[in-house]
């Protein structure tokens, strides 16, 4: 039987400068009681101009691998999720292994957006399950506030946003001692592709690029709002209970559940559907906002370096986003 895959390093990095709602206050028509109100964000994290995904990714993994106590040449694969690369192509895969000065190993992009922390997790999992790899660096890492709408007509989604990175190290358990990942479960439907998406630009232009897209503001990401807080509120129970039932677990054994911080009001809902006690949810988006792929690992580092997580504690993530795409992940720390 093959070791179950551990975390044996994490570490994240956020941009220094801090951007609280009565900061957005004087860019568009909001107010810090709105903003907390309908999220639970009262501030978040801005790159400045010139810094890109792959940049706060480095910093992350740097973290990561002093504190997996390794040496950055013993990684043999890179997988980075993010919806927000540095640029239309390659993705930020290669960018972080040549920061790291790493070329010839692998590196995988995953695009999943908020799901793709778990969706690269499965991933790394298969490979170190298959022994295809023994050490595996996973960074999560986004640069969201730089396309954002700042106008009244896209504030709904302007504050939610912030930029941030985490990265982990993941290598076989070979204690056998039933530490690591359990499961992992991969859902999608692309039926509501446009409800939470980013239009354009589209290769399916000729040209792609034009002084009408600019114009026209398509570029900026649009979200439907109501469908994106329903599934999310349904879908993330849903696929705990998956994650719960596979594992033969009840909620009651579950001492920590992270998700994906989207929004305090659709972290409260699935937790009251699944009737976990909210003091066992792990919640940061009220100083860090919405990091999307980077939120889940975010949390995680958080809890873990402030002793929140114990070893022998079982941690449940799970995340809702755009695709739409949706996932869970057990993890026995």
């Amino acid at each position: 039987m093959s070791p179950k895959t551990i975390i044996t390093g994490i570490g994240h990095f956020l941009p220094p400068k801090v951007v609280t709602n009565f900061d957005l206050e004087k860019k568009m028509n909001t107010s810090d009681e709105w903003i907390r109100q309908r999220s639970g964000i009262k501030e978040r994290h801005y790159v400045e101009p010139g810094v890109g995904s792959s940049d706060l990714g480095y910093e992350a993994a740097l973290r990561a691998i002093e504190d997996a106590k390794i040496d950055k040449s013993e990684i043999d694969f890179i997988i980075a999720a993010t919806l927000s690369p540095d640029h239309y192509f390659p993705g930020i895969g290669v960018l972080v292994q040549a920061k790291l000065g790493l070329s010839g190993i692998g590196a995988l992009d995953v695009r999943n957006q908020c799901t793709g922390f778990i969706y690269a997790l499965s991933a790394a999992d298969q490979y170190i399950r298959n022994q295809t790899y023994k050490k595996i660096l996973l960074v999560a890492a986004e640069v969201q506030t730089s396309n954002l709408d700042y106008s009244d007509e896209g504030r709904d989604m302007a504050v939610l946003f912030g930029d941030g990175a985490a990265a982990v190290i993941l290598e076989p358990n070979e204690k056998n001692d039933n530490r690591g990942i359990l499961s992992t479960h991969l859902f999608s439907d692309g039926n509501y592709a446009s409800d939470l998406w980013m239009e354009k630009p589209s290769p399916k232009d000729n040209p792609t690029f034009s002084k009408e897209l600019l114009d026209t503001g398509r570029f900026f990401p649009k979200m439907d709002g109501r469908n994106v807080f329903k599934n999310a509120s349904i879908k993330m129970p849903e696929v705990v209970q998956i994650a719960l039932k596979h594992n033969n677990i009840t909620i009651e054994d579950v001492d920590h559940l992270i998700p994906h911080q989207a929004n305090d009001r659709i972290s409260l809902m699935v937790a009251k559907i699944l009737r976990i006690p909210v003091e066992k949810v792990i919640r940061n988006i009220d100083r860090i906002g919405n990091t999307t792929a980077a939120s889940i690992p975010i949390a995680l580092d958080e809890s873990l370096k402030k002793g929140r997580i114990k070893e022998g504690d079982i941690v449940v993530l799970t995340a809702f986003g755009s695709g739409y795409t949706w996932g869970s992940a057990v993890i026995r720390f």
